[in-house]
């Protein structure tokens, strides 16, 4: 009993499970991998775009030599109210390698349209050039108002 050649046919080898030739021969199979691909690549996309809809200004106070103090406000600027707002702040080195973290919660809600300071520290460590602040979570959604 044969097998179509468009199912793949997996062969042990060793201590990993490796697909046979057959699995590429078949136009259906490289539809599913650029299928597959353009999945992953849109999730990446979609991480990004989570950074959007929100304005951060910040000041770094750098008197101490092994921390920073980041003081700042993030603005909700999304059509919607934010809920569990977290900030994250980056320590990074000339090429923009992240060199420490720093992470602060700011609000459990943040209206449309509305903003809510946040303060944190993040270590400073040999060769911080800059810092990088970015919204590291929140949910999405928006609030019932009662009569």
């Amino acid at each position: 009993m044969g097998m179509p050649s468009s199912v793949a046919v997996l062969r042990a080898r060793g201590a990993g499970v490796v697909p046979s030739k057959s699995m590429w021969a078949s136009p259906r199979s490289w539809s599913l991998v650029v299928v597959l691909t353009l999945g992953l690549v849109l999730a990446g996309v979609s991480a990004t775009a989570a950074q959007e809809g929100f304005r951060i200004t910040y000041d770094v106070d750098r008197t101490r030599p092994d921390r920073a103090r980041l003081t700042g406000r993030i603005v909700n600027e999304r059509t919607d109210d934010v809920f569990e707002v977290n900030v994250t702040a980056e320590a990074l080195d000339a090429r923009g390698k992240v060199l420490a973290r720093g992470i602060s919660y700011v609000d459990s809600r943040i209206p449309r349209g509305d903003g809510r300071p946040f303060s944190m520290s993040v270590p400073t460590v040999a060769g911080t050039t800059s810092f990088r602040v970015v919204v590291s979570s929140f949910r999405a959604g928006s609030t019932s108002q009662g009569p």
